[in-house]
């Protein structure tokens, strides 16, 4: 038996559940903050950029004509704290008029007095984004200047790491009190089971239906399987006590009468009184077994443990045939004609073999127990193009009053002033075998006055 630490826990299981996809989420929010302030923050750089390289050329073109910058504009403009500024200022007339030491050229010349023109570059083996754009001289409409300004990218990654480094901490606690809020509602949510569980505990043998209106959607489910089970419980202790209390019923009688017989040869000593005393513990042994057999019969019929998966396909037509071949010599013994009418060919339906032979056995012993001498006895089977099959038996005896025929079927029902004795449980049993087939059956008189019962089989459903 396993101990309770080592059984698995639902919560436990609905963290670890929920943990994988929530750190794949954390990841990918990681991500997705870096790219969105990285992206951001390339716009302002490039903003930044622009108005760099916008503001050189205004001064080119308003007060330094000669291209000169002075010495505070070269240094804010390759000042960086972080990583490296470029720029270069170039004459179309004059070439570079100045630069530093290395700067980006531009992938294509940017059109005389268009927008700023953005690329990236790689200077010194480091890739830079810089900004380019060409002017026109005020005082030589022949020359113009192109200024180019560009930097590394060390800045605005830094400023996308340093956001990272924060958001991370806060999203993982923001996911550990997430974690936290799970693990108390489901603690709480499971609560909610409680009083199925008290219900279930306080129960010592009843086994009503534990669904109810406080049961959760959820579990309901499993309340319909425990229902399920309790209802097939339930029938399994009714087919029981059914059949204790019928075996007391039927068993009584002939146990009483050979405990009579068997004092009255102990006390005879006569030999002609012993032997009817013998023969009558003999006619009542089988009494007794016959009796037990067929309770035996009904209790399987009726149990509720023997499902449709011990159902297969099987042809009726060749066990119905076997079994008639059978029971020819009892009808030969009674002076009854025993026969069979209906195809060679199989006829299917799903069923247990068993069962259904049983059930057969029951039609004929019924029949040929009150057909009566020189009577028929005639076993048909039948199939329809729908794929429904019907075993009728039919005797030519004398039949069964109209007014008792709504009662065959019931436990040890016989009809009124009807021949040899029985048990009664004879067309109980074959009731229940029909049932559990989902066959239908009728019980009616014949053209000829006689009796029949009909039992119809479904259409077999073969798997596509």
């Amino acid at each position: 038996m396993s101990r309770g630490g080592s059984r698995p826990s639902l919560r436990l299981r609905l963290l670890a559940v929920l943990m994988l996809p929530i750190l794949a989420l954390l990841l990918i929010g990681a991500a997705v903050t870096y790219r969105v302030v990285l992206s951001y923050d390339n716009i302002e750089h490039d903003r930044a950029l622009t108005t760099d390289a916008t503001s050189v050329a205004a001064l080119l073109r308003t007060e330094q004509e000669d291209g000169s910058l002075s010495s505070q504009a070269r240094y804010l403009l390759a000042y960086d704290a972080e990583g490296t500024n470029y720029f270069a200022v170039t004459s179309s007339r004059r070439g570079v008029l100045s630069s530093t030491d290395l700067y980006p050229t531009p992938p294509r010349p940017p059109a005389i007095d268009a927008p700023p023109q953005l690329f990236d570059a790689d200077v010194a083996g480091q890739p830079v984004r810089a900004v380019t754009l060409r002017v026109r001289s005020q005082s030589n409409p022949e020359e113009y200047f192109t200024v180019t300004v560009a930097e590394t990218l060390h800045s605005r990654q830094r400023l996308a790491r340093e956001i990272l480094r924060i958001t991370l901490p806060l999203q993982g606690l923001l996911i550990a009190g997430l974690l936290g809020l799970i693990w108390v509602g489901v603690y709480f949510g499971l609560r909610s089971l409680d009083p199925l569980m008290h219900r279930l505990a306080s129960r010592a043998q009843g086994l009503e239906p534990v669904s109810d209106a406080q049961v959760p959607r959820e579990i309901l489910p499993l309340t319909h399987t425990i229902d399920a089970l309790f209802a097939r419980l339930r029938e399994a202790l009714e087919v029981q006590e059914n059949f204790v209390a019928d075996a007391a019923h039927q068993l009584r009688t002939p146990l009483a009468g050979l405990r009579l017989h068997v004092e009255q040869a102990l006390e005879s000593h006569d030999e002609r009184s012993l032997r009817s005393a013998l023969q009558q513990v003999q006619t009542l042994t089988l009494r007794a077994s016959r009796t037990s057999n067929q309770l035996l019969s009904l209790m399987r019929a009726q149990t509720p443990l023997d499902t449709e998966e011990q159902q297969s396909p099987l042809d009726l037509a060749a066990l119905v045939r076997e079994t008639v071949t059978e029971r020819v010599p009892d009808g030969l013994r009674a002076d009854i004609d025993l026969g069979y009418h209906g195809p060679h060919a199989p006829l299917w339906i799903a069923g247990n073999a068993a069962a259904l032979r049983d059930l057969l056995q029951n039609l004929l012993d019924n029949a040929l127990s009150y057909a009566g001498r020189g009577s028929s006895v005639t076993v048909s089977l039948e199939g329809a193009a729908s794929g429904q099959v019907t075993l009728t038996v039919a005797d030519t005896g004398p039949g069964v009053p109209e007014a008792y025929l709504h009662r065959l079927g019931e436990r040890f029902y016989r009809v009124p002033g009807s021949g040899p004795p029985g048990t009664g449980l004879g067309l109980a049993i074959v009731a229940r075998i029909a049932q559990r087939h989902r066959a239908g059956l009728k019980f009616g008189p014949t053209p000829d006055g006689g009796f029949s019962v009909s039992v119809e089989f479904p259409p077999l459903n073969r798997p596509s």
